[in-house]
Parts: structure tokens; C-alpha cells; sequence
């Protein structure tokens, strides 16, 4: 049997099983990745803005 196939034939029995959370577990890890893609937005504004600054810098500089 090939290293790379070996075993997936096999079921999967964690995937199957549903994970239990407490309510307040759950809310704790929504505002956890709520405050992360909020700083993922911020910091793609800002790296726009930099990108728009610096095209006008590099526009204005050539003018």
C-alpha cells in the first residue's frame, strides 16, 4: 500500500462527532474573531491609503 493512500480508507469518526459548546464559550469565540477580522479591515485600509499616498507622491514627483 502506497505511504501516501495508506489510512483513508479509513472513517473519519472525529469529523463525525459534533463538539459541544457552552453558550458562553461560543460568544467568547465570536467576539475573538470579530476583533480579528476587524483588525485584519483596519490594517488592509491602511495599507491601501499608503498604496494611494504613495501613487500620488510618485504621480506629483513625475508632473
Amino acid at each position: 500500500m502506497s505511504m501516501l493512500t495508506h489510512g483513508f480508507e479509513r472513517p473519519l469518526g472525529w469529523a463525525e462527532s459534533t463538539m459541544r459548546l457552552s453558550p458562553f464559550r461560543e460568544a467568547q469565540l465570536k467576539r475573538v474573531a470579530l476583533r480579528a477580522l476587524t483588525l485584519l479591515t483596519m490594517g488592509s485600509v491602511l495599507t491601501a491609503l499608503i498604496a494611494l499616498r504613495t501613487a500620488i507622491y510618485v504621480w506629483h514627483l513625475h508632473a
